[in-house]
């Protein structure tokens, strides 16, 4: 057997392809978390936050999405007051109603 083969045997091998992206599928539905409600501080808080929201602000978002909670942080590249959403970098679209802080960045 030629050297370049008896190495080939030693390779990593994933006999149940796709067995990590599953679990990992199964694992994010069971850690799911409630959703937080905000008390009316908070929401003034929050509220005041987001009409001062400008495009090209600096922000930092924590918001909840899929059952958890996520932190995003960017440039706010579009700001829609009809869908009431904003955008961070072109590629992150954040409802006003899911948001549980607003912060400069």
């Amino acid at each position: 057997m030629r050297r370049e083969d008896r190495a080939k045997q030693f390779l990593p091998f994933d006999a149940m392809k796709g067995l990590d992206a599953a679990m990992k599928r199964v694992e994010e539905r069971v850690e799911r978390v409630e959703r937080i409600e905000l008390g009316e501080e908070d929401a003034a808080a929050l509220s005041s936050a987001l009409s001062r929201l400008t495009r090209g602000d600096k922000v930092t978002a924590t918001y909840y999405r899929e059952g958890h909670y996520r932190t995003a942080s960017g440039t706010v590249t579009r700001i829609d007051n009809v869908k009431r959403t904003f955008t961070l970098d072109e590629s992150e679209i954040i409802p006003f109603s899911e948001l549980l802080s607003l912060s400069d960045s």
